[in-house]
């Protein structure tokens, strides 16, 4: 099937029915497939998303996830690096990479894990602490205004529906990962 008639079937009814929206927009066949595709609005809400932490949090030194990863060394000091990316869901290459740029602006110490010296473990510093506690409000702030737009009773069915997506996913991941890897 050719990407033109792949589109076209998808436009005609693929998968996902039509997504009404508010305003009155003009037609747009592009945006009528594109907002048939799940992929699409999460990636699409998820730079809604880190723009209202960017314009609350007032700081261009910290992201979202430098902020999720502090969070997680907060409340679990000195975890390993594959710990810290288990919890977070990242690979090794991206944990490495965030825990570096952490510990490069004083946010994060790392030391050498005296029980493998080829672990490394990391822990929140008191600069790291002050940084997050004094984010809080604005954090809060801008997820409350990224699911503001829905109804109160329906922010909770949302938010439902998101979280039982990522469980069956990782459920799913866990059960691949154990058939390639039996131990």
């Amino acid at each position: 099937m050719t990407k033109r008639s792949s589109v076209a079937k998808e436009k005609k009814g693929g998968s996902a029915a039509p997504v009404k929206r508010q305003g009155a927009q003009p037609f747009n066949p592009l945006r009528e497939v594109m907002w048939r595709r799940p992929g699409f609005l999460i990636r699409r809400l998820t730079q809604i998303g880190q723009a209202l932490f960017f314009d609350l949090c007032k700081s261009e030194s910290i992201t979202p996830l430098q902020v999720g990863m502090l969070t997680a060394l907060s409340m679990n000091p000195w975890l390993d690096q594959k710990a810290i990316g288990r919890e977070l869901s990242l690979d090794r290459t991206t944990t490495a990479e965030v825990l570096k740029r952490l510990a490069d602006k004083g946010l994060v110490e790392t030391r050498v894990n005296p029980e493998d010296r080829r672990s490394r473990l990391s822990v929140i510093t008191a600069e790291g602490l002050k940084l997050i506690n004094d984010l809080q409000e604005s954090i809060h702030r801008s997820q409350e205004l990224l699911i503001e737009p829905l109804p109160p009773e329906d922010r909770e069915v949302f938010m439902k529906l998101l979280a039982r997506l990522v469980d069956a996913h990782e459920k799913m991941e866990r059960q691949l990962e154990q058939q390639e890897h039996p131990e």
